[in-house]
């Protein structure tokens, strides 16, 4: 059925007839004659599987354990189908797999699909061509100094960045891409810090002086809900309907898309604040018959709200804080900690974050609470001093009060005759005996 030619060259091939005819050729290369002889012997053992429709186990177990190049040879021949690679056996340059990953899910946001690939872009401007198996450790933090040092990014930034990266390739060790993640090794840390000096405390006076000059309505409702209501700004605050606003009982319901994925999906019932109740009833009046949501002029995505409230904090007279909406929030949390003194799991349920969360990167400490705490120090120096010498005082007298002539007791009185006329005491040194005792003395 087969045969096996040996060239001069000394490399092996095999010769066979396919099924349609047609004289097929196997290249072994440089083998031994007795490896020649044992793969031509299961060939035929393949062959003849063609024509009878049954293989054996030994030859099933040959055709699993073969080289791809060699698979390869004898699918081109007609003798086997091509193989269909598996994920483990494909290889993938780096942005071709974060790609590949990102279009995988479809239960993701768009907004936060839009963050994996600005992620997807960078890796793929770094790493270029290189193979997802290939990414050291080195190079993984290498990345890291590109985005700090080359691009110019922030700590947090290259944070984020660089855990997004370790999700990908996480990603690709669940599909069996690769077998270990470069980026998630020490030196290179994802978790996000507080940075204290973007913290901006927007005070009442400063609030309300914005809130004037708010062109309309619903731009006061949108300052409102951010400033007093401590709503993230857009998407909590584009997404508040008339429906989910509760005058008669003074409150509002807030669906969060940042967390809707959690237990509670997302929903929160926030009190109806007395700063806000007016401005929501002039939102309300001045709506139009049939509105669904709170806010309507505004709701394009391509309108940047952060621009147009950064023109009005300006009309204000004032200098556009770090952070604008964000702030907002910290600053009402904040507020909240100290008119609810300290109820961290009430304030936490109406803005909608964790205590550490909020803690960490929300609540402040203001110019405010640095005075007061200079003032209780010496408030309480004061009284400490005050105390102090109203207790030394109170010693003195008493102490004063002992040194006074005493009263004589009764007893002491009848005998004062006594006392007056006695004589003075001989002295009791004077000698009663002779110097030389009362014994004779001995010779």
């Amino acid at each position: 059925m087969a045969s096996l030619c040996k060239d001069s060259n000394g490399r092996k091939r095999i010769l066979f007839m396919a099924g349609d005819g047609s004289r097929k050729t196997i290249r072994l290369g440089k083998t031994s004659l007795k490896q020649a002889r044992a793969f031509k012997a299961k060939l035929e053992d393949l062959i003849a599987a063609q024509f009878t429709g049954s293989m054996d186990a030994e030859t099933a177990r040959w055709i699993a354990d073969m080289r791809d190049d060699i698979h390869a040879k004898l699918a081109a021949t007609g003798l086997l189908m091509e193989r269909t690679a598996t994920p483990a056996q494909q290889s993938f340059t780096v942005g071709q797999w974060v790609n590949k990953y990102i279009e995988s899910r479809p239960d993701v946001k768009a907004i936060t699909k839009g963050k994996w690939q600005n992620a997807a872009n960078k890796l793929s401007a770094f790493f270029k061509e290189q193979l997802i198996d290939e990414i050291t450790v080195q190079q993984a933090k290498d990345f890291r100094v590109y985005l700090k040092s080359t691009i110019g990014l922030t700590e947090n930034t290259v944070r984020r960045l660089t855990g997004l990266s370790r999700q990908f390739l996480n990603a690709g060790i669940d599909a069996e891409i690769i077998t270990k993640n470069p980026f998630k090794s020490k030196g290179q840390p994802v978790t996000i810090r507080p940075n204290k000096n973007r913290f901006f405390y927007v005070t009442q006076e400063m609030a309300l002086t914005v809130l004037e000059e708010c062109p309309d309505a619903q731009w006061r409702l949108i300052f409102g809900l951010a400033r007093w209501g401590g709503l993230r700004c857009p998407s909590e605050v584009l997404r508040l309907s008339w429906q989910d606003v509760d005058f008669e009982h003074s409150r509002f319901t807030v669906h969060a898309s940042k967390t809707e994925h959690h237990e509670d999906g997302g929903i929160r019932t926030v009190p109806m604040f007395p700063e806000l109740r007016p401005i929501f009833q002039d939102a309300f009046d001045k709506a139009k018959e049939g509105d669904v949501y709170c806010i309507t002029r505004y709701r394009d995505k391509s309108v940047n709200l952060r621009t147009q409230l950064s023109k009005i904090i300006k009309r204000a007279g004032l200098e556009p804080w770090p952070k604008l909406f964000q702030n907002l929030r910290s600053t009402r949390e904040t507020e909240l900690f100290k008119m609810t003194n300290g109820n961290v799991k009430a304030v936490c349920n109406w803005i909608g974050n964790s205590p550490k969360v909020a803690l960490d990167h929300y609540a402040q400490i203001t110019e405010a609470d640095l005075q007061e705490a200079a003032k209780m120090s010496l408030l309480n120096d004061a009284e400490n001093r005050t105390q102090k010498a109203a207790q030394n005082a109170a010693q003195y007298h008493a102490a004063s009060g002992r040194n006074e002539p005493q009263a004589v007791p009764s007893e002491y009185q009848e005998n004062a005759f006594l006392l007056q006329n006695a004589g003075v005491c001989g002295s009791v040194h004077e000698p009663l005996l002779p110097e030389t005792g009362v014994e004779p003395a001995r010779p």
